[in-house]
């Protein structure tokens, strides 16, 4: 994939996260709750290393703030083993499907549970490395409530 990008290749990068089933009264009523988003585009690849080490750093402290300086330093080959790509937001569409079911006329009342049931996506317990030293404490960004990551995003650089 990075080889195309280099030609010039256009990429399609989709997400999608799923609410919910959504069960109604007949089969070709059934439907899922979600949002979308589609992003079209040609892909840019950073290629120079500070960029990169940079795009590494932001994408790590998304997701786990603080941990980027407790890292043993990325090696000149880690940095130009790893690929970042970015894609302009010139064109991307996005998609949100809410609510009940959207029966026919006539078949509220067909003797079927219809409703939705709900999905979610859940951080779970941490589980430590057996190979850590003892009595290392577990880090804030291991045991905040309500999961990893946090506000922001976007392109650094």
């Amino acid at each position: 994939m990075v080889r195309e990008t280099k030609r010039g290749a256009r990429v399609c990068i989709t997400a999608t996260l799923l609410d919910g089933l959504v069960l109604a009264r007949s089969g070709t009523n059934h439907s899922m709750n979600y949002r979308s988003v589609m992003v079209l585009g040609g892909a840019v690849l950073v290629e120079d290393e500070a960029e990169t080490l940079a795009a590494m750093e932001a994408f790590m402290e998304r997701l786990f703030p603080g941990r980027w300086a407790q890292l043993r330093p990325a090696t000149s080959k880690e940095i130009r083993q790893t690929s970042v790509l970015w894609t302009p937001l010139d064109e991307a569409s996005a998609k949100v499907r809410t609510g009940p079911s959207q029966d026919e006329p006539g078949d509220e009342s067909w003797p079927v549970w219809a409703g939705v049931i709900p999905l979610s996506t859940a951080v779970g317990a941490p589980e430590p490395d057996p190979h850590l030293p003892p009595g290392l404490a577990m880090p804030p960004y291991a045991t905040r409530p309500g999961g990893i990551g946090g506000g922001g995003g976007g392109r650094t650089g």
